[in-house]
């Protein structure tokens, strides 16, 4: 069994949000890793429904006052931390006053996903990827969490390519049952290639739904992972037919459930 460094992407970690499949996993995943000798770094976004009194939320004021341009407008990253004593880690938020401080995650009280949920997507990933590297810290995995954090891939093999800190990182993305229904922005190719990102595939997202962008993304990845019983099948299918590790999904209450993950780390090694 082999120690890595494993940064975790997650659109969402209790007890921060409400617990539910994947903030559940992604919260002690994070745990499970760091016990097995693993060094992590765990992001997620500051959404506005984050009571940041109660989890004791503080800003890093040396990572923070960045400015990221997403469609020619400057967006103020801000980068908090927390600590969840029980299991002895640390959760960095991603902060901006334009994309969360509204009191919701990825969408209205009503069920209404939100307009820009694609320039939130991009700064997310953008926030965390800058930040890692003001942390000069060299992860060996990126495992991504959510339809929210899916940008992050096509960041890494696209823009952060050539980067030292990136540049022979594994990419793994692990899918859940939670996805959006509404496509996201018709402008999001545009977007994403005046970010560096585009290529000949790009035409996939001209209609960005959410099979169509992780159609785009799964190139990008080395594993794919099932969080829930009832994710798409047809996407495992591409993943494997593209050639990519893929995990089915595996209960967590099955006995030795986190070794699955540690295998599954080990194997994106092998030859």
């Amino acid at each position: 069994m082999s120690k890595h460094k494993i940064l975790y992407i997650c659109q969402q970690i209790m007890p921060y949000l409400p617990e539910n499949e994947e903030s559940k996993l992604c919260r002690e995943l994070s745990q499970a890793m760091q016990e097995r000798g693993n060094e992590i770094r765990t992001f997620m976004p500051r959404y506005g429904c984050v009571n940041e009194r109660r989890n004791q939320l503080h800003e890093v004021i040396r990572l923070s006052g960045m400015n990221l341009i997403i469609d020619d407008n400057d967006h103020q990253l801000i980068i908090k931390v927390a600590s969840i004593p029980s299991a002895r880690i640390q959760i960095y938020f991603i902060d901006n006053e334009d994309f969360f401080s509204r009191r919701a995650t990825v969408c209205d009280e009503s069920g209404v996903e939100f307009e820009d949920n694609d320039e939130r997507m991009v700064f997310f990933a953008r926030g965390v990827l800058e930040t890692v590297k003001k942390l000069r810290w060299t992860p060996d995995i990126v495992h991504c969490h959510g339809w929210f954090s899916s940008i992050a891939p096509l960041y890494l093999r696209k823009v952060f390519n050539n980067d030292p800190i990136f540049r022979d990182v594994k990419i793994v993305s692990s899918l859940y049952e939670e996805r959006f229904n509404t496509p996201l922005s018709a402008e999001l190719g545009k977007k994403l290639e005046s970010e560096g990102m585009g290529d000949e595939n790009i035409s996939i997202i001209d209609t960005p739904s959410y099979e169509n962008l992780y159609s785009f993304v799964m190139s990008q990845v080395d594993g794919v992972i099932a969080g829930s019983a009832s994710v798409d099948p047809s996407l495992l299918e591409k993943a494997k037919a593209a050639g990519k590790r893929v995990m089915e999904y595996v209960s967590p209450e099955s006995e030795g459930f986190y070794d699955n993950y540690t295998q599954f780390y080990d194997e994106l090694f092998e030859n």
